[in-house]
């Protein structure tokens, strides 16, 4: 019989300075613990320190610091002859995965396998902390990149958090080599480390390739449904968009309580379906302290929000830090240009939230959305405003849709609703209500030859 590998333990580190208030350094923490919840870890401990910042050599104090030690086992100290963890660059950037280094049968025993810490660190603390703690030592950016590389489903994904991974690991592979060593043969003088940043380089320009080829199949997509009518869900990770993808469309997309469950772009339509029809975006979630070249490689998805015509932000108003991570989405959206898309907040998982609580959320954002999305009269209230914006910008037209160009029909019906219809000598009359821009061009189509 089969026996499956002890689940990895780590023990969590977080920094608190001095502009970061005690809900906020508790949040963050919880945060990280889910995070590393979603790489399949258990978190086991955690160690905690104020201080004025992040930039010390082995960011803790000495006190600190053995305290940490004493949980992994280390020796608490940097020293020459302290045997030094092997960095799991090279494993990282050969598609190995994280090895767990347990021994079975340790049971309770077992000492933390992991360090995680709430900040991003250079390569040489993460070298000095895995050589006092003796364990594998990953920054908040690491695990980000990890859990970004596991859930990638479709080839554009894959390719962007490839792309993404291998900048974060490029400049930590100067601590995996150990004084390199020399190659024989092609690239004759070339260290070990240097011939795996070329490849690197190399293996970075080919997926840029790979990846503008993808994006040019996506940008082709979401031109064929440039005529219809687009809302985009964005918001910070675990708000609740899947949940409410699916209750607004009635699709069976992937809804769980982990930390970016979707990476993916899912495009559904709204349901009970509209004339014309309204399209609904779930995109990826955001999270404080996103990587940058993960922002950057994710910029196509993001281009769903970028094109809709309604943005709805999703917050979950059950989080005591839910204004933070409202700022994070809009700092995002800002960065690729998508604060211009008309939008609306959507203070979600209001069950969660206590009488007194919902009267404060409604002080505060008498303009918000507050539902729950397993409450189908929320949903549907959501529904009716979706609609109604829209209609707002909506106009009535005449068509006239000469005998001979019958076959446009079903463009007509796809891209307005249709009122009324006669038949007189010149063909089928047609009084329409729609964008201005889509019965524009209907009107176009129809005077082509």
């Amino acid at each position: 019989m089969e026996t499956k590998p002890p689940i990895p333990l780590a023990v969590l580190v977080g920094i608190q300075t001095q502009d970061v208030d005690d809900v906020a350094h508790e949040a963050s923490l919880e945060e990280l613990g889910r995070l590393v919840k979603t790489l399949g870890y258990e978190v086991v401990g955690t160690v905690s320190q104020k201080r004025e910042g992040t930039g010390a050599a082995l960011l803790l104090g000495s006190g600190k610091l053995a305290e940490l030690a004493a949980l992994t086992g280390g020796t608490g100290v940097v020293g020459s002859m302290a045997p030094q963890a092997k960095s799991k660059a090279r494993q990282r950037f050969e598609g190995a995965a994280i090895a767990d280094s347990a021994e079975p049968g340790l049971g309770a025993t077992r000492k933390p396998e992991f360090v995680i810490i709430d900040h991003e660190l250079s390569p040489s603390q993460i070298r000095n902390l895995e050589r006092a703690t003796g364990a594998q030592v990953l920054d908040r950016t690491g695990v980000i990149v990890e859990i970004f590389h596991r859930h990638a489903n479709t080839r554009e994904a894959k390719l962007q958090v490839e792309m993404a991974r291998l900048k974060y690991v490029a400049p930590r592979m100067r601590e995996s080599s150990a004084g390199g060593g020399r190659q024989q043969g092609p690239g004759t003088g070339e260290s070990t480390l240097d011939l795996d940043r070329r490849k690197i380089r190399d293996r970075l320009s080919e997926l840029k390739d790979q990846l503008e080829a993808v994006q040019r199949d996506s940008d082709q997509r979401r031109s064929a449904r440039r005529d219809q009518l687009r809302v985009a869900l964005v918001g910070y990770t675990n708000a609740g968009k899947s949940s409410l993808m699916r209750a607004l469309t009635g699709s069976h997309v992937l809804v769980e309580d982990k930390l970016f469950a979707t990476l993916d772009t899912t495009v559904r339509t709204l349901q009970p379906e509209t004339r014309p029809r309204v399209l609904v975006s779930d995109t990826v979630g955001f999270i404080k302290q996103l990587p940058h070249d993960l922002v950057a490689s994710f910029r196509s998805t993001l281009a769903e929000a970028l094109e809709a015509s309604l943005l709805l932000y999703v917050v979950d108003a059950s989080d005591p830090t839910y204004e933070a991570q409202l700022e994070v989405s809009r700092s995002v959206l800002r960065e690729i240009g998508a604060d211009a898309v008309p939008s609306r907040l959507v203070l979600n998982k209001l069950d969660r939230v206590d009488t007194a609580g919902r009267a404060a959320l409604m002080e505060k954002h008498p303009d918000a959305i507050l539902l729950s999305a397993h409450a189908p009269a929320d949903v549907s209230a959501l529904r009716d405003t979706i609609i109604a914006f829209f209609e707002a910008a909506m106009v009535e037209d005449v068509l006239v849709l000469p005998y001979a160009k019958q076959g446009l029909i079903g463009a007509v019906y796809e891209s307005a609703r249709v009122l009324f219809e006669e038949y007189d000598e010149t063909g089928r009359v047609l009084r329409v209500r729609g964008q201005p821009g889509a019965i524009a061009r209907l009107r176009r189509s129809l005077a082509a030859r």
